[in-house]
């Protein structure tokens, strides 16, 4: 019988989901059937936004910025409209995932908007190497970072195993990995957690900056003085921006667990109108902490800002900011996989990928088979150690991806004026975001001509070249039937809306 009921599984899950987005509401759901439960509340959302946010950035390289602008008054400058950009484009964001109120995020809107050939070079970007490449990097900085109290606590000097860093990296990804299968809301607490954690190293570099700011170390904060200097070539803060936004990314994606959160048409603005304000203030904050301690010259030459301030400021306690680097790159790396594993699912939901990725576990309500697929290529990724320059490639494809869902916005206004909005963001904010997306695309490459760039756009276009045969004229291989119910009894897992 159990055969039986996963061969009708097989023949079910090819079914492609083409009709308007419905919201489904959990009460009215059949307790035995197989689906993404809602149970993700405001609290937790807003420290999904935070925690998916505040990564490693804002601890380790803010120079980046400064470096670009030459100045500390307008690197502020860049810090601020930075944050401003990013709550603009999540306002934006709001409107699609309140519209269409799927999981999937720029995935469901490019499908929703553009059809399925521009949903699919998205998933095939961004499933096999933006999304592992990023979660791969973030892994091997919190083995980084776990094994140098060690050192320098025993006089070390010399640079630790490459072979026994990428094993810690993997050891720590697979332990969240199991976490995130186990059950959403054990992960979800996780991330409070880290969440909370990372803000109170924060909150102790802020209070700090305020305490010397009282005492008088304002010399390189004085407003006469902090523009000299600024850059004057306008293309080199398109750099500047890229520099800035990175430790901002990750506001897009709550809309990735849209059909998880409770009462989305309320939760899921709310907690991006609380979370990504609360880390523009305190990304500023620290930012001006910062340089209460150090020279822009000295914060230039640092490679970690936020460790050598603990150590200049803190005395014994200095231990703290390093501990909250590892939470936060603890809680990014646990955030990075409940949202990463949430696209491979939707994109087999559509008949983009193997229908084995869009089932769920029967049980703990996990897509178990999605998040192995995407575990599965970091640490591919891991294990060379050589993916810095490939994600160089596919730096600026992130704003490609933005202002495609933009536009995506503003067509589909024109194309369903009737479809109902919850939230609608004035017409000027994702007009101004498509400009702010092509600026962002363009200045970069004018400042400093690349073939990254090149190598990037031939990636996206050699997608359609697998899109045809696999998800056009829908082609399957003889073997499939019978390795998706392999898979199926293995990871006892079902398609969505399957009676358990």
């Amino acid at each position: 019988m159990a055969a039986q009921r996963q061969k009708k599984s097989v023949s079910e899950e090819g079914k492609s989901h083409t009709e308007e987005p419905t919201l489904c509401n959990d009460e009215h759901h059949d307790d035995h059937k197989v689906h993404l439960k809602r149970q993700i509340g405001l609290f937790t959302a807003t420290c999904l936004v935070i925690g998916n946010i505040i990564g490693v950035g804002i601890f380790i390289s803010p120079k980046g910025v400064l470096r670009q602008t030459q100045s500390v008054g307008m690197s502020l400058v860049v810090w601020s409209l930075c944050g401003l950009i990013s709550l603009l484009g999540a306002l934006c964001y709001t409107e699609l995932g309140t519209m269409i109120p799927k999981s999937g995020g720029e995935y469901i809107f490019f499908y929703t908007a553009f059809g399925s050939a521009p949903a699919f070079l998205f998933s095939w970007v961004s499933n096999l190497i933006i999304r592992p490449a990023g979660l791969a990097i973030v892994c091997i900085s919190f083995a980084d970072y776990a094994v140098a109290p060690f050192l320098e606590g025993t006089g070390n000097t010399c640079d630790p195993p490459d072979n026994a860093m990428k094993l810690i990296a993997i050891t720590c990804l697979l332990f969240l990995a199991m976490i995130n299968g186990f059950s959403v809301k054990l992960s979800t607490n996780f991330v409070n957690f880290f969440t909370i954690s990372k803000l109170i190293a924060l909150a102790i570099i802020i209070v700090v900056g305020i305490v010397r700011i009282s005492q008088g170390y304002t010399e390189h904060l004085n407003p006469k003085t902090s523009f000299d200097d600024s850059a004057t070539n306008v293309f080199a803060y398109g750099v500047a921006f890229y520099q800035g936004l990175f430790p901002y990314d990750g506001w897009n994606t709550l809309t990735y667990l849209t059909e998880e959160l409770i009462n989305p048409y309320r939760n899921l603005p709310l907690a991006i109108l609380m979370g990504v304000p609360l880390v523009t203030v305190v990304y500023i904050l620290t930012n001006i902490a910062y340089f209460t301690v150090l020279s822009p010259g000295e914060l230039l030459q640092s490679d970690a800002v936020a460790v050598t301030f603990s150590l200049r400021t803190l005395g014994p306690v200095s231990w703290i900011i390093p501990l909250g680097v590892i939470l936060s790159i603890f809680g990014v790396i646990t955030t990075g996989l409940i949202f990463s594993a949430r696209l491979p699912y939707v994109a087999a939901r559509e008949g983009h990928m193997p229908q084995i990725l869009a089932m769920i576990h029967v049980r703990r309500y996990t897509p178990v088979p999605a998040l192995v697929f995407l575990v599965s290529l970091v640490t591919i990724m891991i294990l060379p150690g050589t993916i810095d320059t490939l994600l160089n490639y596919f730096s600026f494809v992130n704003w490609l991806v933005y202002g495609s869902s933009f536009i995506a916005l503003l067509w589909l206004r024109y194309k369903h004026p009737e479809w109902e909005r919850p939230i609608k963001v004035p017409l000027i904010v994702p007009i101004l975001m498509i400009i702010a997306s092509l600026y962002l695309i363009a200045a970069p490459i004018i400042d400093n001509p690349s073939l990254e760039y090149l190598f990037a756009a031939l990636f996206v276009l050699a997608g359609l070249i697998v899109y045809f045969p696999l998800a056009y004229y829908k082609y399957r291989p003889p073997f499939m039937d019978w390795l998706t119910l392999y898979l199926q009894l293995f990871f006892e897992v079902a398609p969505s809306g399957y009676n358990t």
